[in-house]
């Protein structure tokens, strides 16, 4: 069984040694666009993986690990999460957006994945000094305080962030903004902040138009183990070696379904989706 708290340990070392002190603090030439402008890499998420790596190769011999940026580069890695060794997730720095231009809301997500299964997931907010962290069928806790999501309440009650579009439908806030339906919601672009938000009863639902592993293995282990829901929008299980799929997160089953008829009502679904 891996040691959460040893775990927990070095992330928050990371963060705190070759994170923080970038914060706000990036020279021109340590930042760099990847796909274009609103997809940023930094010093920061290039040294947080390579020491994220390094410590915990250490400390789990004969573990494997994927990193976001190594996957950039490399992307057959991802075929390691299919494999019968154990694999670390990691996503050094999610909302790097947010991050490169001095702004709050981003964290470290680290999952371990075995043979294609979440068994653990540690999610970290640097500057709120916050570590959520989820075992299988052990529960989602914040220290030694167990996390449970907000109770089920109707969707005008609810608040939540969402992102991207739906094909055919167009952006999916506006989908909910004019429904009419919703509470409100609260993008603040980093889905590690929105699922610390869901496991700590700040939100109640997250829609991501993707579903990169590194971004969403231990946040949907969290939710799910804080008593939540979190699936694909076309109603399939989550699967961390599918990249390419919208996810949606919710409190609870009920209003999962209320959520995903909003966005995709019954006949905008392709044929073969419930």
């Amino acid at each position: 069984m891996i040691d959460v708290s040893a775990v927990s340990r070095i992330v928050r070392s990371v963060a705190e040694e070759e994170i923080l002190p970038r914060f706000r603090a990036l020279g021109k030439d340590e930042v760099r666009e990847k796909s274009g402008p609103m997809d940023l890499v930094t010093v920061a998420d290039i040294a947080a993986e390579r020491a994220l790596t390094r410590h915990l190769l250490r400390a789990f011999p004969g573990t494997l690990v994927v990193g976001e940026e190594a996957a950039t580069d490399d992307p057959s890695l991802l075929e390691l999460l299919s494999k019968d060794e154990p694999v670390w997730l990691l996503d050094p720095i999610d909302g790097t957006l947010n991050f490169a231009h001095g702004r709050r809301g981003f964290g470290v997500i680290v999952a371990y994945v075995e043979a294609g299964k979440t068994i653990a997931g540690w999610i970290h907010d640097p500057l709120e000094n916050v570590t959520v962290t989820a075992i299988s069928g052990k529960g989602a806790w914040c220290g030694a305080a167990r996390l449970k999501v907000s109770d089920a309440a109707p969707l005008s009650q609810m608040t939540g962030a969402a992102y991207g579009e739906i094909p055919g439908r167009g952006p999916v806030g506006d989908i909910l903004r004019q429904s009419g339906k919703i509470g409100g919601l609260r993008n603040v672009m980093c889905g590690a902040v929105d699922y610390i938000e869901i496991a700590r009863q700040r939100k109640q639902f997250f829609l991501s138009p993707r579903s990169l592993p590194w971004d969403h293995a231990a946040g949907v282990l969290v939710v799910t183990e804080a008593g939540g829901v979190a699936r694909f929008l076309d109603g399939t299980e989550y699967d961390p070696t599918i990249p390419d799929r919208q996810i949606l997160a919710a409190t609870d089953e009920a209003s999962w379904h209320a959520l995903r008829e909003v966005l995709v009502p019954a006949p905008h679904r392709p044929i073969g989706t419930k």
